[in-house]
């Protein structure tokens, strides 16, 4: 599959962007509302005009049309025809470029078994879940043999157990078939599950790309630092391994664990908002549970700002301010933390 390269391409939302996407790689475009994501994939796409230039390994395709770039294309709201049954909003791209009925059978075969819609094959899209039209729409996408597979926001509809699963299977989906993928999302913890690489835009400019250990431990400018949200980093001086993919270790004196993933852990970084304060002590195990003091408060809209001594460390933390208002605490008290195991991340 074709490597995607971008070169000072601009439009009406995108300024002077440059980037490229390795053959078989699943980029993530990340950033906020209107920092011109699915701009960007419609120029991949050839959906929007745009000056600069699009090359598929090495080639220009500048001049092709939408329908000849060889690209699936699986857009937010779907868009699953009402009056077709699954199979046939399946083989429409298929019938659209008068593919054969054998390869068209074929196709459609392969792709109900390959995303487990057997026994959905006759239904139309009112009498499917969500997770089954997802499925269906990018069965769809990819019943035409694209070489290239753009996915704009596709699961953002869904359920967190849906979302989840969906993801995976995209993954094991887009490694099995080899396909180079641009994915768009404004949630990073999706972006660091299923990334390769990560681009982030802001403002229809490309600020930063990379692997998600150099976005979150590395952000380039304030604008990268603001959309992650500044995430507290605790230098690592030494570590022990537990077992069972955990490892303990040391940040000024502090043991905290962390997952582990093989290798040496220099660094650790926690966001605000996933740091749990209380002001008695929780029930439960005691990992990653300590006493901090309270050194700031600070307001900041719809949260309350906290900025917290823990040994030698300073950590800053993001609470909902209704409920801060109920826990009875100020600048000198003493105060529970659990730092939340599954969304630490190691460097």
């Amino acid at each position: 599959m074709p490597a995607i390269e971008l070169k000072n391409v601009s439009n009406r939302v995108c300024r002077d962007i440059s980037l490229a996407v390795a053959d078989r790689e699943l980029l993530v475009l990340i950033g906020p509302v209107g920092a011109g994501k699915t701009s960007l994939l419609n120029v991949i796409a050839g959906l929007d005009e745009y000056r600069g230039s699009v090359r598929f390994d090495g080639r220009s395709v500048d001049g092709l049309p939408a329908a000849s770039r060889k690209v699936g294309y699986l857009f937010q709201n779907l868009l699953l025809f009402p009056h077709l049954t699954v199979e046939e909003n399946i083989v429409y791209g298929l019938k659209v470029r008068s593919a054969s009925p054998e390869k068209t059978r074929r196709r459609a075969g392969y792709l109900i078994d390959f995303f487990h819609l057997e026994g959905l094959a006759e239904r139309y899209p009112a009498n499917l879940s969500g997770g089954e039209k997802q499925r269906v729409a990018l069965a769809r996408a990819l019943a035409p043999e694209p070489e290239i597979l753009l996915l704009d926001e596709p699961f953002s509809n869904l359920d967190y157990k849906t979302t989840k699963y969906l993801r995976l299977e995209l993954k094991r989906l887009q490694r099995e078939l080899k396909i180079t993928a641009v994915y768009v999302t404004h949630d990073q913890f999706e972006a660091e599950e299923i990334a390769d690489s990560i681009a982030v835009l802001h403002e229809g400019r490309l600020v930063q790309a990379g692997t998600a250990e150099e976005i979150f431990f590395h952000p380039a400018d304030e604008a990268v630092a603001d959309f992650i949200g500044r995430p507290n980093i605790l230098d690592c001086e030494s570590s022990r391994v537990l077992g069972g993919g955990l490892v303990e270790v040391l940040c000024s004196g502090v043991p905290i664990v962390v997952p582990h993933h093989g290798g040496p852990i220099k660094k650790i970084a926690v966001f605000p908002r996933d740091i749990y304060v209380s002001p008695d002590q929780p029930p439960g195990p005691e990992i990653n549970r300590f006493r901090a003091v309270i050194e700031e408060i600070r307001l900041a809209g719809a949260l309350v700002v906290l900025t917290l001594k823990l040994g030698e460390n300073t950590l800053v933390s993001e609470v909902p301010r209704v409920l801060f208002e109920t826990l009875g605490v100020e600048v000198g008290s003493a105060v529970f933390l659990i730092l939340k195991f599954r969304w630490i991340r190691v460097c």
